[in-house]
C-alpha cells in the first residue's frame, strides 16, 4: 500500500462545487506529501521543535490537557509553533464545529483534524469540508465511516485506536485489520455485490467503487493511538498504512527525540528487520501497562490437555 502513487478525484457524476476553493483532487494531493512520514503531536514550541529535528514530516497542535471540554488549540499557540518550525502544521477542531474549522483556516494551518478526540460540537452533522480550502483528516474505525468522512471531503484518513495515551496499540490494529479486511472483500466483488455492500456499510456507490478500482482508500491514509516504538510504527506500515500519528505520550520518555528519530527511521525501513533491529536497540523501556485485558489470557490452569 505504501508504495501506491494515486492521487484520486470523485467521478463525474460526484455533483460537487467548490466555488472559489481548493478543488478536492488538490487537497488529496497536499496530503499526499505527507505519506511514508511521522506527525507528532505536539503541545509546545520545544516539542514542536524536537519532532521537526527528530525528521517528522508534520507536527499537530494541540492544547495541554487541563480536563474538561476539549477544544482546538489556541490560536496565539499556532502561530508561535508555526514561525518556530518550517514543516506543516495540523491543528485539531471538534467534530461537527465548523467555525473552529473557520478560525483555524484563518490563522494559516496547513491542514485541519476534526478529531473525535476532542469533545463532540454537533452528534448528527461534520463538518462540510468542501466549503474550506484547507485540507482535512478525520478519524475512522471501520470503512464505512471512512468513506462516508471522504464523500465530506477528507482528504486524509486516519484510523483511530487508544485514545487514552496509554501506549497500548492493540486496538489501532484491530481497527486497521478491520478496514484492511474489508477492502480486500470488496475487491473479490462483482458490481452487483458492491452495490449491495456500499448499502451494507453506509457508503456512497461511487467511491466504495472507486475503492475496489485502486485497491485501497482514495485517500491517504495513517494510523493513530497507541504508537510508541519503532516495532508498533512498523507494523502499521506493513499492515498497509501510509504513515503514523504519533500521540503527546513520546514526550514522557527520557529523551524524547531519540525515540522519535527511531520511529521516523522505522517508518521509512518498515520492511527491513536489520534496520529495525538497530533503530530499536538502545531506547528506554516502553510505557508501562498490560497490553491484554484478564478475559485475552487463556487460564493455562484450567485448560484442558490434547
Amino acid at each position: 500500500m505504501a508504495e501506491d502513487n494515486a492521487v484520486t478525484v470523485y467521478g463525474s457524476n460526484a455533483a460537487i462545487t467548490e466555488a472559489k476553493k481548493n478543488p478536492f483532487s488538490i487537497k488529496v494531493g497536499m496530503a499526499q506529501m505527507l505519506r511514508g512520514g511521522a506527525i507528532v503531536e505536539v503541545t509546545t514550541v520545544e516539542q514542536a521543535k524536537i519532532a521537526e529535528s527528530a525528521g517528522a514530516c508534520c507536527v499537530i497542535v494541540s492544547d495541554p490537557s487541563r480536563g474538561g471540554i476539549s477544544r482546538m488549540p489556541d490560536p496565539a499557540l499556532i502561530k508561535e509553533i508555526k514561525q518556530s518550525i518550517s514543516i506543516p502544521l495540523i491543528a485539531k477542531a471538534r467534530v461537527g464545529h465548523f467555525v473552529e474549522a473557520q478560525i483555524l483556516e484563518s490563522v494559516g494551518v496547513d491542514y485541519i483534524d476534526e478529531s473525535e478526540v476532542l469533545a463532540i460540537a454537533d452528534e448528527d452533522h461534520f463538518i462540510n469540508k468542501h466549503n474550506f480550502g484547507t485540507a482535512f483528516i478525520c478519524g475512522c474505525r471501520d470503512l464505512g465511516e471512512s468513506l462516508r468522512r471522504v464523500r465530506e471531503g477528507a482528504a486524509m484518513i486516519r484510523t483511530q485506536g487508544d485514545l487514552k495515551g496509554s501506549g497500548n496499540v492493540v486496538e489501532t490494529v484491530r481497527n486497521v485489520r478491520k478496514v484492511m479486511g474489508e477492502i480486500r472483500r470488496l475487491n473479490n466483488m462483482d458490481e452487483d455485490e458492491v452495490f449491495a455492500f456500499s448499502k451494507q456499510i453506509k457508503a456512497p456507490y461511487d467511491i466504495v467503487a472507486q475503492t475496489k478500482q485502486m485497491g485501497r482508500l482514495p485517500v491517504v491514509h495513517f494510523a493513530a493511538g497507541g504508537i510508541v516504538t519503532p516495532a508498533d510504527a512498523a507494523l502499521m506500515m506493513q499492515l498497509g498504512c501510509d504513515g503514523v500519528f504519533l500521540g503527546p505520550e513520546v514526550f514522557s520518555f527520557a529523551d524524547p527525540y531519540k525515540r522519535v528519530r527511531a520511529i521516523v527511521q522505522a517508518v521509512r525501513s518498515y520492511n527491513d528487520p536489520v534496520e529495525l533491529a538497530q533503530v530499536s536497540s538502545g531506547l528506554e523501556d516502553a510505557m508501562a501497562g498490560l497490553n491484554l485485558g484478564e478475559n485475552r489470557v487463556e487460564p493455562f490452569g484450567t485448560a484442558s490437555t490434547y
